[in-house]
């Protein structure tokens, strides 16, 4: 009886270790399986990490999508430049603000002319980039140029030829400082010659003769109303009584009569032909005032003489070195060269 028992759990014993060698064999087994499987695990979810968005059946369900999502950007994380830019910015405001930081960093060590266009491209941009590169590009032209076209007058293209080839004598600056850097005293020059009256000189200035037919050379050119009376102006003959009736002021200056009319006087000729002693024939300006026209004559002589463009007598004749002087005065200053005295050259002289 005991025998039989001893055997019976001899047996077990046996039963139970072979059990044991078994359950660690299989155990054995399953540990390179299961290594492999974690590996292969791994190798397929980088796989699916790469190739994600080349295989959209991957994922059917918007879960799924979404998880694919967010490992593909999980495994972009460490790409996140250009592509991670383009990647996050799909609207065009984006796009545009990506564009503008672009266009910044790109073009931050190109800030000159191309940073100059890029920044303004409106008409008014334009407009005033280019009216401050004329200022810059003209600034060391601020003289001849700016005063010529600064001055009321229409401008005379042959001073503006002049102007423009460096003459010596064009020192274009104010109206009333000469091409010497004198600043005259127009106030001064005017009181002087409150009383003055200018007499006639045939032996030094020969007197013109009536022409029916005579024109002002070159009045034609001159643009403008200011200059309208020298365009039309034609000497006419009439007695003294249709200068009376038709004109208020007439007066005795120089040797021979003149009629006042609207800012000018004229020549009157035939008014008497014992006193018909011009030195020229034209109107002369003298404004509203109607100053006598020999005592404008003699400030804008002195005056002019000041300024070191006349040279001759201070007589209130406008002769020929009176003429050539205006001339001179007129084509610095921007003016017509109409050698005589018309209101955009008294107005330059401070004479108005």
């Amino acid at each position: 009886m005991l025998g039989a028992i001893a055997m019976a759990q001899q047996d077990q014993e046996q039963q139970k270790e072979k059990k044991g060698k078994k359950s660690q064999q299989t155990s054995q087994q399953a540990q390179p399986q299961a290594t492999a499987a974690a590996q292969g695990g791994a190798k397929r979810g980088q796989g699916a990490g790469r190739h994600e968005q080349h295989a959209p059946t991957m994922a059917t369900s918007p879960a799924a999508t979404e998880g694919a999502n967010v490992n593909a950007n999980q495994e972009r994380g460490k790409h996140k430049g250009k592509r991670g830019e383009h990647a996050e910015g799909t609207s065009p405001a984006a796009t545009e603000n990506a564009n503008t930081n672009a266009n910044v960093q790109e073009g931050g060590k190109q800030k000159g002319k191309r940073g100059e266009h890029a920044e303004g491209t409106s008409p008014a941009a334009t407009e005033n980039a280019n009216a401050n590169a004329n200022v810059q590009e003209g600034g060391k032209q601020k003289g001849k140029h700016a005063e010529a076209a600064m001055k009321t007058g229409s401008p005379n293209p042959a001073a503006n030829a002049a102007t423009s080839a460096g003459s010596a004598n064009a020192k274009i600056k104010s109206g009333t400082v000469g091409k010497n850097g004198k600043t005259v005293d127009v106030q001064k020059i005017k009181s002087q010659h409150t009383n003055f009256r200018a007499q006639a000189k045939p032996q030094q200035v020969k007197s013109v003769t009536f022409n029916q037919n005579y024109r002002i050379v070159n009045a034609e050119r001159w643009q403008g109303p200011q200059y309208e009376v020298f365009r039309t102006y034609q000497p006419a003959w009439h007695d003294a009584g249709w200068y009376r009736s038709n004109f208020a002021q007439v007066a005795l200056i120089g040797g021979g009569y003149y009629y006042f009319n609207s800012g000018y006087w004229y020549p009157a000729w035939g008014y008497d032909p014992a006193a018909q002693y011009y030195a020229y024939d034209a109107p002369i300006y003298v404004g509203s005032a109607a100053r006598p026209p020999d005592q404008v004559i003699a400030d804008v002589q002195a005056e002019l003489q000041d300024m070191g463009y006349y040279h001759g007598e201070v007589d209130g004749l406008l002769g020929p070195l009176t003429r050539e002087a205006l001339t001179a005065y007129q084509s610095d200053h921007g003016l017509y060269a109409t050698a005589v005295i018309d209101q955009p050259t008294l107005d330059a002289l401070g004479m108005s």
